[in-house]
């Protein structure tokens, strides 16, 4: 038997990792054959490499996983939708007959979603890329009306701070900032090799950064989710967050359900 072609598709490292690990879980033979952070790699990589199967993350900046189909046009492969959308999204997906994964989703559940995947390619026809196609037209109209709404409704969260920095006040991006420690009544944002102290309470800070963006994962700790890179499990039961710069922060017990909520079960 010819091993599954697969690609994957996601722009948190987490995420990808996990996808990966549970594909390494199947019985069945699996190439993954490229992993994708952005959507304008996943669409070149799916030209190059032409998968059976694609697991495409829905929501990723840029270009989504929707985006990457429109670019793909009559090249769209097999897909499994890996999606944080709410239920009356995923209706969509079921009406149109395409199997989805919401986060964050079981070892069960994904075991499922890669067997009607799998096959599925014995008997994909036309018919299957014309339900993808109707399926893009339909969320297109239904995402424009929702980015309105979110428009109006979304709080302002910020994106910049001022900092001190040689005797200057300047301007920080926010998404610059790699995490955030807590001392005392003031907070140090580190941002690649440079720190900056600034008088505020860290649950002050926390109410007022995007949480989609920055999460916190200790009661002193809060760290751009773009930047880690890895867990490593420690004898204790604990784990320890390893960020891109190689900079390793505590994963506190009582912020661990909140990680694996944002990025899938991970342990």
């Amino acid at each position: 038997m010819s091993a599954l072609r697969v690609v994957v598709v996601d722009d948190e490292p987490l995420a990808r990792r996990r996808v990966l690990r549970l594909l390494e879980e199947q019985a069945a033979p699996v190439e993954v054959v490229a992993v994708c952070a952005t959507g304008a790699q996943a669409v070149e990589a799916i030209r190059e490499t032409r998968p059976d199967l694609v697991f495409l993350d829905v929501q990723m900046p840029e270009m989504d996983g929707f985006g990457v189909l429109e670019r793909l046009g009559e090249e769209i492969p097999s897909v499994i939708f890996v999606t944080a959308y709410d239920q009356y999204a995923l209706r969509a997906f079921e009406v149109h007959a395409l199997d989805y994964l919401l986060k964050p989703f079981d070892a069960e559940r994904f075991q499922k979603a890669f067997e009607r995947g799998r096959s599925q390619l014995q008997r994909r026809t036309a018919a299957q890329s014309q339900r993808i196609v109707a399926l893009l037209e339909q969320l297109s109209h239904e995402r424009q009306a929702l980015e309105e709404k979110i428009a109006v409704a979304r709080p302002q969260y910020m994106e910049w701070v001022m900092v001190k920095a040689r005797g200057k006040i300047e301007f920080l991006r926010t998404a610059d900032v790699d995490w955030i420690e807590a001392e005392g009544n003031y907070v140090r944002l580190h941002a690649g090799k440079s720190g900056w102290l600034i008088r505020e309470k860290i649950s002050t800070l926390e109410e007022r950064l995007d949480p989609d963006r920055f999460l916190r994962v200790h009661r002193s700790t809060i760290v751009n989710l773009d930047r880690i890179a890895e867990l490593r499990p420690l004898p204790s039961g604990d784990y320890v967050i390893l960020l891109r710069d190689g900079t390793e922060l505590k994963l506190s017990r009582g912020y661990r359900q909140k990680l694996a909520e944002r990025v899938g079960e991970y342990a």
